[in-house]
């Protein structure tokens, strides 16, 4: 080795893995980068290599090709599974330039031959931990970008808090969970906190079994082989591979049919399913479950299997309505103002005094849902640093005005525009019940929920 070649002295944090069966090698390397301000740990073989990595965080792996046991290559593919940030370069002699292309190949970020030269090797090192700092980095900011996009579950009510704290206590666990709650309360939201704080190391899979057409629920959560029926031309992963090792989130599970969940429950037994046209698999995943239904009360008029329901309801969190956590809307509102302000480039808006005192008088029949649409639309239509009263709808607006026995419209007004501020008004009277709402009115609970839905859309 030409340890006579001038290199720049420079420091570093970085920590180096030099791993060489020849003893003598591994002294030399050492020294010449603990002068470079390395911290260099040494390991003999391959085995010793993946145990250092376990117990250090190593930023490069400065590795042998040919060595007894487990060749260099073998140590590439180990490590992409124990410790896959470490970049690693191969030190290969004359003749074994093809094996160091396969080192590569499979993982490797450079290659040196032998004879060693100090300034080549330090020089190809030092580029590496260039590059792992800025994959590091780059998955950084990645993660920081993702938080920010990411809605997250704000509140101090007491119904609130609750609600987390049995949610942060089960995360760690593996027991399945079963959120409740209406619509636009922040189930999911819920489940993903429980994800971040379960340890878990792979992915949070969701899936909206309301959203998807009957027919291919199935396939959507098991996967299926090519040619398993018309039109599978290609192999599909369902969500329960995709979530594995991570959690899977099934929203309104409600909605799931008597077909699907018989298999949804030999998975929660036995660990096992079948994709549609495949051979048994091994599942390993937590399920987090939610619904706006009374699952309960769907077992006893025989629409979910009492089997089942008790498997999920492991563990039950409700997400409280909005209307009975109004203290959590200013919060709420300074939430949401910043994330629409800053996603449509807009200087940061207040909140008049009037204008939030109509907000946290609302029943908010659509929850946290419909509030996050009412700011994001103040926030677009908006001429005005402050947001006022008029920049709100008209039943928020008048949120705490009493609710007059009579109504007025003019000649003219739209009847679908009638029904609305009909049901609007009804609404504020019975602070958000949309079954008594639906009494008072001689209509089904049903048309309140279309009639709502089809007003956020």
């Amino acid at each position: 080795m030409d340890d006579n070649a001038p290199v720049k002295a420079a420091s570093s944090d970085a920590t180096l893995l030099v791993v060489d069966d020849d003893e003598s090698n591994l002294t030399s390397i050492r020294k010449i980068f603990e002068r470079e301000g390395y911290r260099v740990l040494t390991a003999p073989e391959g085995q010793r290599a993946l145990e250092l990595c376990r117990q250090h965080v190593v930023d490069v792996a400065l590795s042998d090709l040919m060595m007894p046991g487990m060749s260099g290559i073998d140590l590439v593919k180990a490590l992409q599974t124990v410790s896959p940030d470490v970049e690693v370069v191969m030190m290969t002699a004359y003749g074994t330039i093809e094996k160091a292309v396969s080192a590569m190949r499979a993982g490797a970020y450079d290659f040196v031959e032998k004879p060693l030269k100090r300034m080549h090797i330090v020089k190809t090192v030092r580029k590496a931990v260039e590059r792992r700092s800025l994959v590091a980095e780059n998955k950084s900011l990645k993660k920081e970008l993702s938080a920010l996009r990411r809605r997250r579950a704000v509140g101090s009510s007491p119904a609130f808090r609750q609600a987390m704290d049995v949610a942060t206590q089960a995360a760690p666990s593996s027991a399945t969970l079963l959120i409740l709650g209406e619509s636009g309360t922040g189930k999911e939201l819920l489940a993903r906190h429980v994800h971040e704080r379960s340890g878990r190391a792979g992915p949070f899979v969701s899936l909206n079994l309301a959203a998807i057409p009957e027919t291919i629920v199935e396939s959507e959560l098991f996967g299926h082989e090519r040619g398993a029926f018309t039109g599978a031309s290609q192999r599909r992963e369902g969500r329960i591979t995709q979530a594995a090792q991570g959690t899977l989130f099934l929203d309104e599970i409600g909605e799931l049919a008597p077909s699907v969940q018989v298999k949804l429950l030999r998975v929660l037994q036995d660990g096992e399913y079948e994709p549609l046209g495949g051979s048994t698999q091994y599942a390993d995943f937590r399920l987090i479950a939610a619904t706006n239904r009374d699952l309960a009360g769907a077992v006893r008029d025989g629409d979910f299997r009492e089997d089942l329901f008790y498997r999920l309801n492991v563990i039950a969190v409700t997400t409280p309505p909005l209307r009975d956590r109004l203290d959590d809307v200013p919060l709420l509102v300074d939430h949401f103002l910043d994330l629409y302000c800053q996603k449509n480039q807009k200087p940061r808006i207040d909140v008049g005094r009037e204008a939030m005192q109509r907000l946290t008088t609302y029943a908010w029949p659509g929850n946290v849902r419909e509030l996050e649409n009412v700011i994001e639309r103040a926030v677009v239509l908006s001429k005005n640093t402050t947001l006022e009263t008029t920049d709100l709808p008209d039943p928020i607006a008048h949120a705490n005005e009493p609710p007059p026995s009579e109504m007025t419209f003019s000649l003219g007004t739209p009847l679908s525009e009638i029904e609305t501020r009909i049901i609007h008004r009804t609404l504020r009277h019975t602070h958000g019940d949309k079954r008594l709402a639906a009494q008072l009115l001689g209509i089904s609970t049903r048309t309140i929920y279309r009639k709502m839905g089809a007003e956020r859309e």
